[in-house]
């Protein structure tokens, strides 16, 4: 019987990380050792480092494919299986083979090579784990078409993170020691950068750790440990719905806090029948703030709530429990005996237990309230039974009346008794209990019709008929108020469901809520106003007299018409205003981002030009005025040259102060209200080609790559050529003689980016952010380029078309300046972009 083989994956948060080369070091030092290694298929992507690294091992020839008139080489299974080595090195497990494979996907390439004995040696990045897929893309903004099941991954025998440190990968990139000259560019503006490269290592190594962590727990789970292993703090927060639960959770998070690594868990017991009384607002309340601190919300069904906490806590290796003191009064633990919280401590073992106090405390003496959950109709109900049937049942006890009768006679009352109470609760039952007793004396106990206790066994007896009808009533009251709370309970449910439905559906919140609080509590109309403003409103009003107001939040009242609700559905009514507090403070939050985007926009162009305009209108200015005050007195006596020089200074000087005053009149307009942003789709080649002309540049001073396909920016033409031309103006006068300019344009998760890369001298990183300083030129003093504005002015353009503008090293020496423009929501091509393309063959 032939054993199934091994899988050890490499895992990668990023391409260029290094696990080709690693799988290929590991099966030239398993080959030195004497193991039979075989490449059974590598990617080296041109990478000469790793191609160096096959030298030595025996590779298993390609088979080669053709698709569309195009050749393809892909793993040749079948000379695997014929060859049988102790290790296969596979590379790119989740990559998608070829059509005519015999598989689609490459990893059940490697389940045939399994089920055969041969052990795997293979690859592959987390942004091609399935479950993981739209959080990579989410990220870096690149969708990607090749995953692998988490099964698969989860099912290898080990899993390696073979790490990088984001930076150092980048200078791998920049180096050249990954992809060609011409992507690196595009890789290290778009799937490459910092930001994204950090949060795909945090993924890859959270990833592994949860996966060493359900390790742990199916190792325990085996061996049957329940002791605790302290591997990491895991703090486990009871919650019962009260008003204690934000003080037990900010409790818990300061002691997960502690130490390095802690987790917070909260957990609440909901009774299998579902009928325990709990606060939903508080619940939902207390269940956001614990994603607020960092934690996790569980919810667990159990009849025994102790057994189900530290079951819980242990399952989840949980080193600390915290609980609340009980609420119950002193007298009710005395009667009930040891509570949840003694319980707990008996039954945790080696889980550390923080018994908490807050204000909810029981802590006084106090009698239990013998209140009804039963309506007053079946109240009176009791007492009219009593009162019927008492006297009927007399009269037929008393027509068969004998010596040996009494027996049957107390069983009668007896029954009698019990049947009142289940009708109408414990007044009824006690009245009932008191005249049956009184009932029997009169005619059933000697001497007849009269009423003597002269014995004390019939006190006895009408001592326990009270106590039978007390005991009776008290489980008929308790039913009823289980029943009640499973009918709250399920009519709240349903309501939030259909809320939740209605939101999916793509209806408001605020005006889902609205809906479905007249729907639920049958009112003619329900409306939400602020002020005199209606917010949100469902159905028909009632005049101002006959409607409920309730405050929500600071402003809003939520206006019920219609005949007073019962204090019994005023909780759920609770409910509901909380959610409509939460929604209305997302709303609001929501406009106010919406207003101060026009806002924004125009102050920032405003700031850039008039911190810049109000110092360049002076050195312009003084450069004319000496030039032709200069001419005015010794021009009889200067040469041709100097004259020549002195009026070059003042048309020079003049031109820059006419952009200067073009630039003030702009905002001028602006502050008056008749300039602003006007974004529009804006196709980039009709705005670069003018840019060109205006600079005056020639084909060879700028190197153009802009895609047919590239769709239109939303932008402001006016406003972006003059950014173009200031980017090339910077960009060529800072590059070495005979280097071109290269201007490319591309689109990366829904953006069109302009890139202007020159190959001078750089910007130090710690000064990048100077650049962008009016007068700020980084010590050039060339009086004929300007001033400093440039940039300042490009950048607060840019932000107001809401877009960036930044910085970037330029492999090789330089700096490449980044526009990012939101790409117009218009029609898309169908087909991805050639920028498109090269973006995804990045993320592989």
């Amino acid at each position: 019987m032939t054993h199934r083989g091994r899988l050890r994956v490499l895992l990668g948060a990023a391409p260029g990380v290094g696990k080709t080369y690693t799988m290929l070091e590991e099966g030239k030092r398993l080959a030195g050792e004497g193991t039979d290694v075989v490449v059974a298929i590598v990617e080296t992507h041109g990478r000469a480092a790793t191609a160096a690294m096959t030298a030595g091992l025996e590779i298993v020839p390609r088979r080669s494919l053709s698709h569309r008139d195009v050749e393809l080489d892909e793993l040749d299974l079948d000379a695997v299986l014929r060859r049988a080595p102790t290790i296969a090195l596979v590379d790119e497990l989740a990559h998608t083979n070829a059509p005519g494979s015999r598989n689609q996907k490459r990893w059940r390439d490697v389940e045939e090579l399994l089920a055969a004995g041969i052990h795997v040696i293979s690859t592959v990045n987390i942004q091609h784990i399935e479950s993981l897929n739209d959080v990579v893309e989410q990220i870096t903004g690149v969708p990607q078409r090749e995953t692998i099941p988490d099964e698969v991954l989860r099912a290898a025998d080990q899993v390696e993170v073979i790490d990088l440190a984001p930076q150092a990968l980048r200078d791998r990139l920049s180096g050249g020691f990954v992809y060609p000259a011409e992507r690196i560019d595009a890789a290290l503006s778009n799937y490459f950068r910092l930001g994204n490269l950090t949060a795909l290592r945090e993924l890859a190594l959270l990833w592994l750790a949860d996966e060493v962590d359900q390790a742990l727990r199916d190792y325990r789970t085996e061996h049957g440990i329940d002791s605790t292993w302290e591997a990491r703090e895991r703090v486990v927060v009871t919650l019962t719905g009260g008003q204690e639960g934000e003080t037990l959770l900010r409790r818990g998070a300061r002691i997960a806090a502690r130490s390095s690594g802690g987790e917070l868990l909260a957990v609440h017991v909901t009774s299998q029948d579902g009928l325990r009384a709990i606060d939903p607002a508080a619940l939902a309340q207390q269940r956001s703030l614990v994603e607020q601190l960092g934690g996790t919300f569980h919810q667990v069904v159990g009849t025994d709530i102790p057994e189900a906490l530290v079951a819980f806590a242990r399952s989840v290796n949980a080193t600390q429990l915290v609980i609340g003191v009980s609420r119950r009064s002193r007298l009710a633990a005395l009667l009930t005996g040891p509570g949840i919280g003694a319980t707990v401590i008996r039954e945790a073992g080696n889980i550390d237990v923080h018994i908490v106090n807050h204000d909810a405390a029981g802590g006084r003496f106090a009698l239990p309230r013998i209140g009804g959950a039963l309506t007053l109709r079946r109240r009176l109900s009791g007492f009219l039974l009593a009162l019927l049937a008492g006297p009927l049942l007399t009269w037929l006890l008393v027509t068969f009346r004998s010596a040996d009768s009494i027996t049957s006679d107390v069983l009668a009352y007896q029954l009698l008794v019990v049947v009142v109470a289940l009708v109408g609760g414990i007044w009824p039952a006690l009245f009932a209990a008191v005249l049956s007793g009184l009932t029997l004396d009169f005619f059933f106990v000697e001497p007849y019709n009269t009423i003597t206790i002269s014995r004390p066994l019939h006190l006895v007896a009408i001592g326990l008929y009270v106590v039978n009808a007390v005991l009776v009533s008290v489980i008929v009251d308790t039913s009823a108020r289980k029943t009640r709370a499973a009918q709250r309970s399920a009519a709240e449910a349903e309501l939030l469901q259909t809320i939740a439905g209605s939101v999916l559906r793509g209806q408001g919140a605020v005006q889902a809520l609205v809906e479905r609080t007249r729907e639920a509590f049958a009112l003619p109309g329900v409306r939400l106003v602020r002020g005199d403003t209606v917010l949100a409103t469902s159905g028909e009003g009632l005049p101002d007299d006959r409607h409920t107001a309730l405050p929500v939040g600071e402003h809003a009242v939520l206006e019920l018409h219609g005949p007073d609700l019962p204090a019994s559905e005023r909780r759920l009514l609770a409910v509901i205003v909380a959610q409509l507090r939460a929604a209305l403070e997302h709303s609001d939050l929501q406009e106010a981002a919406d207003e101060a985007l026009p806002l924004a926009a125009s102050d920032r162009i405003r700031t850039a030009l008039l911190s810049a305009l109000s110092h360049d209108l002076r050195r312009p200015l003084a450069a004319a005025a000496a030039a032709v005050g200069g001419l005015r007195t010794a021009g009889a006596h200067l040469d041709e040259r100097d004259r020549e020089e002195l009026l070059a200074t003042a048309h020079e000087s003049l031109r820059t102060l006419t952009g200067l005053v073009t630039d003030l009149l702009d905002v001028s307009r602006l502050q008056a209200g008749v300039l602003a942003v006007s974004p529009v789709p804006v196709d980039v080649a009709d705005t670069i080609a003018p840019a060109l002309d205006e600079l005056a540049l020639g084909p060879d001073a700028v190197e153009l790559h802009v895609g047919d396909d590239l769709p239109p920016a939303l932008a402001d033409p006016g406003l972006l050529q003059r950014v173009v031309v200031n980017l090339l103006a910077n960009a060529v006068r800072h590059s070495p003689e005979g280097r071109p300019v290269r201007l490319s344009a591309s689109t990366f998760a829904g953006r069109v980016e302009l890139r202007v890369v020159d190959h001078g001298p750089g910007i130090p990183p710690e000064r990048r952010d100077d650049v962008f300083v009016p007068f700020q030129r980084l010590g050039d003093t060339d009086n004929t380029t300007g001033l400093g504005l440039g940039l300042a002015l490009s950048k607060g353009f840019v932000e107001g078309m809401s877009g960036t503008l930044s910085p970037e090293d330029t492999p090789g020496g330089g700096l490449t300046m980044v526009v990012s423009l939101p790409a117009a929501p218009a029609e898309r091509a169908s087909t991805p972009t050639p920028a498109a393309t090269t973006d995804r063959e990045d993320a592989r």
